[in-house]
């Protein structure tokens, strides 16, 4: 029988009941582990996911490799090598599963740093993730596996380009988070035309949370006087206010007119 104070010494309570557990919220911190290294740890309502900051996130080496999407992408490329083609290689169902599985794992990595606002990271996972996606579309035998994964394309591609946007406007680079945001909008609305759903583009919680990023990294830029009319003129007219409506129609080819003109 186990000595109890063997059994009392490796009770979590102590260290899980100092962080108490917010529903509804990702609770996030870093801290230092053994030799002052970083760690990321994730409260969660069973206990605290501990997560390396680099790497495979549970710190382990499949097959000596940072990853096992890194080892088939070897044995890939050793197969092309051989072969002068990739035609015949393939992930059977197995290998498939490691690599959802193990995408599972980057997914609360990057989850966590998008928290901690660490923009670089999450687009490292992110696309890391994608390329994930992409690598079983190719090579699985089975089409249950190429598509498996793919319903999670738009979020994984959304919270790329969030950080992007964002990463971008930390640094006040407000125009290139602005094509940041509208090259995901259109990635996202490839992908469901792709799939034959172009109505579930206007539908989707991630279009919707870029479009409001879109909105907010617009109020920093200095509004396009020929968009604004524009606007003004689309209003005027859903609200019948003619009058109005020609004042600016003139006002707008006076204004698209005037480059011409100084030619």
């Amino acid at each position: 029988m186990s000595d109890p104070k063997t059994i009392s010494s490796k009770d979590l309570k102590p260290i899980i009941g100092s962080w108490p557990y917010e529903s509804g919220q990702i609770n996030v911190r870093k801290i230092r582990g053994e030799n002052n290294q970083v760690k990321i740890q994730m409260r969660v309502d069973l206990g605290i996911l501990q997560i390396e900051p680099h790497g495979r996130p549970d710190g382990q080496r499949p097959h000596h490799y940072e990853s096992l999407l890194e080892y088939h992408q070897k044995e890939c490329h050793d197969y092309i090598e051989r072969n002068g083609t990739d035609l015949g290689f393939t992930l059977n169902a197995d290998e498939c599963q490691g690599l959802r599985e193990e995408a599972v794992q980057y997914y609360k990595r990057y989850l966590a740093n998008f928290v901690l606002e660490d923009y670089d990271a999450v687009i490292r996972d992110t696309q890391r993730n994608l390329d994930v996606l992409d690598f079983c579309t190719k090579y699985a035998e089975d089409e249950a596996d190429q598509l498996a994964m793919e319903q999670y394309r738009p979020y994984i591609i959304m919270m790329n380009t969030r950080s992007k946007g964002l990463l971008s406007m930390d640094h006040g680079a407000y125009r290139t988070a602005l094509v940041h945001v509208e090259n995901g909008l259109t990635t996202i609305k490839d992908f469901f035309e792709r799939f034959g759903m172009p109505h579930a583009f206007r539908m989707s919680g991630e279009v919707k949370v870029l479009k409001a990023l879109r909105r907010q990294v617009r109020g920093f830029l200095p509004v396009d006087p020929i968009r604004k009319l524009k606007s003004q003129l689309n209003r005027a007219l859903r609200n019948e206010r003619y009058e109005e409506a020609a004042r600016l129609r003139d006002e707008l080819n006076t204004m698209l007119q005037e480059p011409n003109e100084t030619k």
